[in-house]
């Protein structure tokens, strides 16, 4: 279900996705707040968990992990056990950036990056190789990252 947002809790969340490191004075300012408003506001979004967190964004290839694989993967048994163990080891890599369990043909889809094809066939001998829940896994390896986001659509543009 979703959260009762006014405007200005939407204006306030499309400024913070665009740039989290917004000053509260010049946030209130965009979008016709108090400083103490904003401040209240803000906090009681972090803490309905509709800000989940905020962070960083670093560019890949900058600090050694230029090559972006997406990783489809099927599994033998939707077993809860078997399903709670692969989310954890999926959750637990750290090259795996992004993990979806999906329904269709495939049971995941992930997104990876890595230093080269080398540190991609080591991970798929300990992720899917190396899993006996696996049966078969496909690879696409990104040519160019035309859009990547998080940001969510608000109705309302800063």
């Amino acid at each position: 279900m979703a959260a009762q947002l006014d405007d200005y809790d939407r204006k306030l969340l499309a400024e913070v996705q665009n740039d989290a490191r917004i000053p509260q004075n010049e946030l209130g300012a965009r979008v016709n707040l108090s400083t103490a408003a904003v401040n209240r506001r803000l906090k009681r979004l972090s803490d309905d968990k509709i800000i989940e967190r905020y962070t960083a964004v670093v560019k890949a290839d900058a600090v050694g992990y230029p090559l972006m694989i997406i990783a489809t993967v099927e599994i033998e048994r939707e077993q809860i056990d078997l399903l709670d163990a692969m989310k954890r080891t999926f959750g637990a890599c750290p090259q795996i950036q992004q993990c979806y369990y999906i329904a269709g043909e495939w049971d995941f889809v992930l997104v990876l990056v890595v230093r080269d094809m080398d540190q991609y066939d080591e991970l798929t001998r300990e992720l899917f190789f190396g899993n006996n829940n696996v049966k078969r896994f496909k690879t696409l390896v990104v040519m160019d990252r035309v859009k990547a986001g998080l940001n969510v659509p608000l109705g309302i543009e800063p």
